[in-house]
C-alpha cells in the first residue's frame, strides 16, 4: 500500500446459515472477480481475533489509484452482481463499506494481525495522525501503519448490488490500519492511541489474516 493509491475497506458480519456459502463464494468467485478488475492490485480478508470485535470480517481491496474505485470497470461489476453474489450477500449483517484514498503508508509489509480504527476528525488533524503512525511503525513486530480517508460521496453511490441491501451502515470517514506479526504485538499500540482523543474513542477491531488474493489467473491460487 502506498500513499496516493486507493483502497476499499469493508466490514461485515454473516449469519450462521450463510457462513459456509460465504466462505466458498468469497474465495472461489468474489475475490478473484474483484482483483481481476483493471487497476485492482490485491484483496485481503481478516476475521475477528477476539469476542469484542464486531463485525466479524474485514476485507481490504487495494487499487492503483482512488479513481479506479469509481471507474467503469468496477461499476460494471457492481451493477451486474452474479446470482451467487446476490445469494451470499443476503446473509450479510452490519456492513460498512468505505471507498478511500491512502493518505499515509509506513512499514515493511503485511502482517498476520491487524488493528482497524474507524473515527472522524477534521482535516487539520492529518499531520498529527501521520506523526502517530510514524511512532507506531517503530514499535517491535509492527509491519505497517496506514491512514485512509473515506470519500462520502463515492461510498454512498447506489448500485444494483447494494440497492436492496438493508445491512449497510454509515461509511467510515477516517481509517487507521496497523499490521503486526501477532495480535499480542498490537497491545503496545493502544498506549500511543490514548494520546489522541479521536483515536482513543475510535471504533476498534482486532483481526487475524485469513486469505489474500493477488492479481493472478482464477485457477492459479
Amino acid at each position: 500500500m502506498l500513499a496516493g493509491e486507493g483502497a476499499i475497506a469493508i466490514w461485515n458480519g454473516i449469519s450462521d446459515e450463510g457462513r459456509a456459502d460465504f466462505y466458498a463464494w468469497h474465495v472461489t468467485e468474489h475475490m478473484p472477480e474483484r482483483v481481476g478488475i483493471p487497476g485492482f492490485v490485491r484483496g485481503r480478508r481478516y476475521r475477528a481475533a477476539d469476542d469484542k470485535t464486531h463485525p466479524e470480517f474485514f476485507t481490504l481491496y487495494e487499487t492503483q489509484t482512488f479513481e479506479v474505485t469509481q471507474g467503469v470497470d468496477y461499476l460494471n461489476r457492481l451493477n451486474a452482481p452474479t446470482p451467487w453474489t446476490k445469494r451470499a450477500t443476503a446473509h450479510f449483517k452490519t456492513t460498512t463499506r468505505s471507498l478511500t484514498r491512502v493518505i499515509s503508508s509506513l512499514g515493511t509489509g503485511s502482517g498476520g494481525a491487524l488493528l482497524t480504527l474507524r473515527f472522524d476528525v477534521e482535516e487539520s488533524e492529518r499531520k498529527n495522525l501521520e506523526s502517530i503512525t510514524m511512532k507506531i511503525a517503530t514499535l517491535p513486530e509492527i509491519t505497517g501503519a496506514h491512514i485512509l480517508k473515506g470519500d462520502d460521496e463515492a461510498s454512498g453511490i447506489k448500485t444494483a448490488e447494494s440497492k436492496d441491501r438493508k445491512d449497510f451502515e454509515l461509511p467510515a470517514r477516517w481509517i487507521m490500519l496497523v499490521e503486526a506479526c501477532s495480535v499480542e504485538a498490537l497491545a503496545a499500540v493502544r498506549t500511543l492511541l490514548n494520546d489522541h482523543s479521536a483515536l482513543r474513542a475510535a471504533n476498534a477491531g482486532l483481526y487475524r489474516h485469513e486469505y489474500t488474493r493477488l492479481k493472478t489467473a482464477w485457477t492459479a491460487g
